[in-house]
């Protein structure tokens, strides 16, 4: 790994603004939205507004809302989905903050399904109460992000950049965050952004595995960039798969939602029987590492490539009004959700670590914040409670803003960087199969130290290859990320949560309770060591 290089800034489009906001799901606008308020905001993404994993969310939003629930059970659900690795502090923030966030979100005009003069809540897995805010049935992430986006549009000192791809951090002599260099990928040129604080938000890493519930911007591009700039990653070992999505011969990996289980939907093998009882005393509530282990075991028994989810016994009108969006997707490859068995299979669908932050959202290199599923301050623990995530985007967004505020001006001055490919790979278009065949079989729902060494030898050959012309950066962030989950995941010798190792099936040695971080070091070489989970 090269040292620092010189920036070439002639020729280069240039952008200036006070702060960079770099993703637009929830965590990217909300922070954004907030910025706005002490500054000018560069808002950068690489396809359009409104193209992330928030829109494609259907769950909802889990919030303490009423008195008949409070943010201490809540804090106390997350804990135990965590397996051990929650940092409470950082959950207590969540779920102390939430209430009052959400509220300013409806005020900005988000709507929330109603019951009366209340929000209409549900229950999902691992929840001991209703406490989870939905939109529209089943698109709150819809909802959501479009409120946001038609904020962040309106707001006369955000400034929307849309297909601007980031390639690299930038960073000042004394080695804080500078600002981004980017591609445009429109016009095919190279952009300088500069701002006196960035914040990554550039959500997950579904797209590193193919099979997902994630658009396909999900490249892991975040985090790759922030490692190659010499901030800390953690957790890249947990990696959540979603039991239920969609599994028909040419039909994209459609999430079926977890509230569908919440509200009665049961899993049969092919067989027809119903099986989860079988594995866990909460069946089909159970965390989602255990119900996506049991379908794959189930898959495995029954030499087929999916289970089935019955919402057969429900109420049909019902059915139909709370999963209007499930029901019109089902239908357009053939299956009736209110009288068809529907085939499903897990999915890749969030990731649980990302690059280092503190409770402010700050990283380990100074100027550079991050938020959201790229982020990992602790919240998510080793398994994250679902309808989770939209609440985190929301309250560590607004906390990175608030840290944000504090930044002081810097002078202008020389920039430096580290290549995008010095540390990955311009890798060839047909080399993204590959990628994802690797991830999903050896760093997939059930790892080995044969799959992963395999998968990080994979990896580093790619990563060693050199730059090809015209090739394809997104490739090059997937490989590195598959390399970096890889090594915390060999590193993990238990099986904790969404990592279970079959060679360590015995779960959650107390003495692995701790972060792995990864790091990169100014000279060669992937720096691991551990830090403490905060109680």
């Amino acid at each position: 790994m090269s040292e620092l290089r010189a920036i070439e800034e002639r020729g280069r489009e240039a952008i200036q603004a006070d702060f960079l906001v770099v993703g637009s799901g929830i965590a990217g606008l909300w922070t954004a939205i907030r910025l706005a308020e002490q500054g000018s905001v560069a808002l950068v993404t690489k396809d359009h507004l409104v193209e992330s994993s928030t829109f494609y969310a259907q769950g909802g939003i889990a919030v303490a809302l009423y008195p008949e629930d409070s943010p201490e059970q809540h804090l106390a659900d997350t804990l135990i989905a965590g397996a051990g690795l929650c940092d409470e502090p950082a959950v207590e923030v969540l779920t102390r903050e939430g209430p009052r966030l959400i509220e300013r979100l409806v005020a900005m005009g988000a709507q929330f399904d109603m019951a009366g003069d209340r929000f209409a809540l549900t229950r999902e897995a691992a929840h001991r109460s209703n406490r989870i805010l939905h939109a529209d049935g089943d698109a709150t992430g819809r909802e959501v992000e479009s409120c946001l986006a038609d904020r962040a549009r309106t707001v006369e000192r955000i400034h929307p950049y849309e297909r601007l791809f980031v390639q690299e951090l930038l960073l000042r002599e004394d080695r804080t965050c500078a600002g981004v260099l980017a591609r445009d990928l429109v016009r095919g040129r190279d952009v300088l952004i500069r701002a006196r604080a960035t914040v990554i938000a550039t959500g997950g890493i579904g797209e590193v595995y193919g099979v997902t519930t994630n658009p396909p911007v999900t490249t892991g591009d975040g985090i790759a960039a922030a490692f190659r700039a010499g901030a800390a990653v953690q957790d890249l070992e947990f990696v959540q798969f979603h039991p239920t999505a969609l599994s028909l011969p040419d039909a994209p990996r459609f999430l079926i939602s977890e509230a569908a289980r919440g509200e009665g939907a049961v899993l049969r093998n092919n067989a027809g029987e119903r099986f989860m009882p079988c594995y866990h005393p909460d069946a089909e509530l159970a965390p989602r590492d255990i119900v996506s282990r049991a379908i794959w075991q189930e898959m495995a028994d029954t030499g087929q490539d999916h289970v089935l989810i019955d919402f057969t016994g429900l109420d049909r009108e019902r059915v139909a009004r709370r999963f209007p969006t499930i029901a019109a997707r089902c239908l357009e490859y053939g299956k009736d959700i209110t009288r068809d068995l529907v085939p499903v299979a897990p999915a890749a669908h969030y990731l649980m670590g990302g690059i280092a932050t503190d409770l402010h959202g700050r990283t380990t290199l100074p100027g550079l914040y991050a938020c959201g599923e790229c982020a990992s301050c602790g919240i998510h623990g080793a398994n994250r409670l679902a309808s989770n995530s939209l609440l985190d985007g929301i309250v560590y967004g607004d906390r990175c803003a608030e840290a944000m505020f504090g930044e002081s001006e810097h002078a202008d001055g020389p920039l430096f960087g580290r290549s995008p490919f010095d540390a990955g790979c311009l890798g060839p278009p047909d080399l993204r199969p590959r990628v994802h065949c690797v991830a999903w079989r050896d760093v997939g729902i059930i790892r080995s130290a044969a799959s992963l060494e395999a998968a990080r030898r994979d990896a580093s050959e790619w990563l060693a290859r050199p730059p090809v012309a015209e090739g394809d950066i997104e490739v090059g962030n997937m490989a590195l990320v598959t390399f970096l989950m890889a090594s915390a995941a060999l590193a993990r010798t238990e099986s904790r949560g969404a990592h279970y190792r079959e060679d360590y099936p015995e779960p959650q040695d107390p003495a692995w309770r701790k972060h792995i971080v990864l790091q990169r070091g100014l000279d060669t070489g992937l720096r691991l060591t551990y830090a403490a989970v905060s109680n």
